[in-house]
């Protein structure tokens, strides 16, 4: 009894009897079969359906087998399929021709069925198990690189949340010293003023000495000036406090699981820690970002592995115009203001849109293709790892179960947009409207 096989397995002779022979044989076999007369039918044939194996003869009229399987070798579609030549030469340089062009054995005419059968079975087994070795290896390869995106991404992470919160640490305990003696101080202030009116009231002709002091001092100056001046340090200290909370926001470290979190305050801590990088400087002018936040729910998230996307894909629009002006005179870029805009949304009920677009130079087709690669950078050498987009697309994808995609225009900018899923609760709707950057 044969053994039931689901291989395609096509014959290409333009020999009626050898057709028969070979086709009935593998038809006892078990193998499905499909015959074609020529080279070239067996060219449209394998676009329409592709065999496991090819027999193919060698003498045939129009194109003969070696330019039949040197064209299959050619053809993306069709280059690993095993080819095994039927050949009635047996000269040693026709052999080595038909190996050199690609093909894995050969069978010599008149055929032995048993030898036939036996190739093929062998040369499937082999095609399958190198296929079935290829998707492992890939696999393989795909697991160890996402292992290694997650890897250097909680390296990144802890690296920068222990930096960023040591700093914000830092600059927390002398901000609260000087917060919490500033009110004392302008009371004080406030205090002597008045012990100073005092005394110009009770005593309206002081001596000449202290006429002479109060003119250098310029007193009633100061007077008005010294509370002007303490309520600005107590502006600076906010805004101090303010950057310190942003920093913690942004280097928060993320738990086992999700939490809720208003990622407007991420995007926010992300600008404001950026900002420096935004002002303009001696070779080019001010990078403007335009905020534009509607009323969205708290989402459950990694707050820090999201605020790390956006730190990545605001970081390459900043390097991005930093590398235009590198190319431009300061006056051509005051000419084209650069421009960031940041806009969130509802896109639906249940899913939250963030699309983050600059007006810079866009990419190629090419280079948008690959921009989530592994690896792929377009900056030079020790500017970019390829790594930022790559893990921003982990996070989204895997960890977060969203999407983010690009879309690019050369010389009109590039946009990108994150969803993500989000709870659907009224109670969370945050209406909260943050200022533009």
């Amino acid at each position: 009894m044969s053994t039931q096989h689901t291989e395609l397995i096509l014959i290409v002779d333009d020999t009626p009897a050898n057709l028969d022979v070979i086709s009935e044989a593998l038809s006892d076999a078990g193998f499905e079969v499909a015959i074609a007369t020529s080279g070239e039918r067996a060219l449209q044939q394998v676009e329409y359906e592709l065999p496991a194996l090819i027999l193919l003869d060698v003498m045939m009229p129009g194109i003969d087998g070696f330019e039949t399987c040197k064209r299959l070798k050619e053809n993306p579609k069709t280059r690993n399929i095993p080819i095994i030549f039927m050949t009635a030469l047996s000269d040693v340089e026709n052999k080595v021709r038909a190996l050199e062009l690609g093909a894995v054995d050969y069978v010599t005419k008149p055929f032995q069925e048993h030898e036939v059968l036996a190739r093929v079975k062998t040369h499937i087994q082999l095609y399958s198990l190198t296929q079935n070795l290829e998707r492992q290896v890939a696999k393989k390869s795909a697991d160890l690189q996402a292992s290694q995106l997650q890897l250097v991404r909680s390296e990144k992470m802890s690296a920068l949340g222990n930096l960023v919160a040591g700093v914000a640490h830092e600059i927390n305990n002398p901000v609260g010293f000087l917060f919490s003696n500033l009110q004392p101080a302008q009371e004080y202030v406030q205090d002597l003023f008045g012990l100073i009116n005092l005394y110009q009231q009770k005593y309206p002709n002081p001596d000449p000495e202290i006429v002479e002091q109060i003119e250098a001092v310029d007193l009633e100056f100061l007077q008005k000036d010294l509370p002007q001046l303490l309520n600005s340090m107590k502006l600076g200290l906010e805004r101090i406090r303010n950057i310190s909370t942003s920093l913690r926001t942004f280097s928060r470290s993320d738990t086992d699981s999700q939490v809720l979190f208003d990622i407007r305050d991420g995007l926010e801590s992300t600008i404001l820690i950026l900002k420096y990088r935004l002002r303009a400087n001696e070779t080019r002018p001010a990078i403007e970002v335009m905020t534009e936040y509607g009323d969205i729910p708290e989402i459950s998230c990694f707050p820090g592995q999201l605020n790390q996307v956006f730190m990545n894909i605001l970081a390459n629009a900043i390097d991005m115009f930093d590398e235009v002006a590198q190319q431009s005179t300061f006056t051509e870029l005051q000419a084209k203001p650069q421009i960031i805009t940041v806009q969130m949304r509802l896109a639906t009920p249940k899913v939250v849109e963030i699309r983050i677009r600059d007006n810079g130079t866009g990419m190629s087709e090419e280079v948008q293709a690959r921009i989530f690669d592994h690896l792929f950078t377009t900056k030079s050498v020790g500017k970019g790892t390829g790594l930022g987009l790559a893990i921003s697309r982990q996070i989204i994808e895997e960890n977060h179960g969203g999407t983010i995609s690009a879309n690019s225009v050369l010389g009109e900018g590039t946009e990108f947009m994150i969803q993500l899923p989000c709870i659907n609760s009224p109670d969370r709707i945050l209406t909260r409207k943050l200022p533009v950057a």
